[in-house]
């Protein structure tokens, strides 16, 4: 039976995840669909993926945020105020923005925002891993899930909904005002950093855990700083589990960055396509999440990413029935929910594993590391999705992204985790 206690850290991690995804579904599907409208071409929304570069390279700055906070505010709580009402405030900005004459700009501030929620999100899943014990990442995890799959409702489907209604300007602004409410649930949640400051203590020695300079030599802190990316990747089977994360996400993404393109093609409205990928397809990954975390939580790790694997390499194989040209609304349906409620269940096992696979000394580095190494794969995959569905159409796409699934899938059915 849940606890109390229990059932408060997950409404804390669901609002947390909800705006978290707000910003990044914004950049990732609304974004795309809306420019693609707008008459840009293919090879340019792929290489629009370029802008989340600051999220893949997250990685470089993650000690700084493990080792430098305001205690007095909550370590991880302190960076998750500060750059999420950052966020908002470039939202805003954007909002005054026109696509049509300040598109420089436009793309700046973006980049911006980028950089800014690949910050927020280390801070985000450091203060997950401290809060949830072993033995609630599973259920945890489909919480992350669903505040994922509302965070894409609302940034994704919902902004194009509104997109088509109330224009640009009005929608950000939405955004910008839904995202400093969302922060509630934070400014009430108490940090615990006790037995954090013990654990900094012990890894850094004299390091302070203040905005304030340290007492430790920039020689020391120079060799913790590579050390920490270096005995991380020397754990065992390591190299093997960042691979299949790569392989994973780079799958993922460059199937998920067409389809929307394609959904244009086809001629589907900008609200059409909200409904279809930023509802229901987002409602499918909520779903997913959840019956992911239950029966992660009755047959363990290994056994369920393998499973949820399979499922998910054969849910790709839906995305070749529109490239092919069956574009009946059912079909484009059973794409939407069958993909999305696999990448909810896939999304479960591998962000619990990651949690495993993370040190509660350097919680918001281990994770992060792996997090950037799946997003180098879809950024990567995703910025030439474009390039090659020009060249050899929607079908090569989607055939490439069903081929790097199934060897992922053999990956995890050789080897333990």
């Amino acid at each position: 039976m849940i606890s109390i206690k229990s059932l408060k850290k997950f409404g804390l991690l669901g609002s947390l995840y909800v705006s978290q995804f707000m910003p990044f579904w914004f950049l990732y599907q609304a974004l795309p669909v809306f420019m693609r409208q707008q008459g840009l071409s293919l090879k340019t929304i792929g290489l629009l993926q370029l802008l989340a570069l600051p999220v893949a390279l997250n990685f470089l700055w993650s000690p700084l945020i493990d080792r430098y906070g305001f205690t007095r505010w909550g370590h991880y709580r302190f960076w998750i105020i500060c750059f999420q009402l950052l966020i908002a405030g470039m939202t805003a900005i954007c909002a005054l923005l026109s696509v049509e004459h300040n598109f420089t700009a436009l793309l700046i501030s973006i980049a911006v925002i980028s950089f800014l929620c690949a910050t927020l999100d280390i801070a985000t899943d450091a203060l997950a891993i401290n809060l949830l014990k072993p033995h609630e990442r599973g259920l945890g995890n489909s919480v992350q899930s669903v505040g994922g799959s509302l965070g894409a409702v609302i940034g994704g489907g919902g902004m194009l909904i509104l997109f088509n209604r109330w224009g640009w300007s009005a929608t950000l602004q939405t955004l910008a005002l839904i995202m400093v409410v969302a922060l509630l649930p934070v400014f009430w949640h108490q940090e615990n950093v006790g037995n954090r400051q013990m654990v900094v203590d012990k890894q850094y020695g004299n390091f302070t855990d203040k905005l304030s300079t340290s007492s430790t030599s920039p020689t020391k802190l120079s060799a913790s700083y590579f050390n920490t990316f270096i005995d991380f990747c020397r754990k065992p089977g390591m190299l093997n589990w960042l691979l299949i994360l790569l392989l994973y996400s780079a799958s993922t993404q460059m199937a998920a960055t067409m389809y929307p393109p394609l959904l244009v093609d086809i001629g589907l409205s900008l609200s059409e396509i909200g409904w279809l990928l930023g509802v229901i397809g987002a409602s499918a990954s909520a779903l997913g999440g959840i019956v992911g975390g239950l029966i992660l939580f009755s047959w363990g790790r290994k056994r369920s990413l393998f499973v949820f694997s399979l499922l998910w390499a054969m849910a790709i194989t839906t995305y070749l029935l529109p490239a092919f040209g069956v574009i009946s609304l059912p079909i484009l349906y059973l794409v939407a929910i069958s993909t999305f409620f696999t990448i909810g269940i896939m999304n479960t096992a591998t962000f619990t594993i990651m949690m495993d696979k993370s040190s509660l000394e350097t919680p918001g580095t281990d994770y992060t590391i792996q997090s950037s190494v799946g997003i180098l794969g879809s950024l990567g995959t995703g910025s030439v999705s474009g390039l090659i569905a020009e060249v050899i159409g929607y079908q090569g796409v989607f055939a490439i992204s069903l081929a790097m699934a199934i060897i992922s899938v053999l990956m995890i059915a050789k080897r333990t985790l």
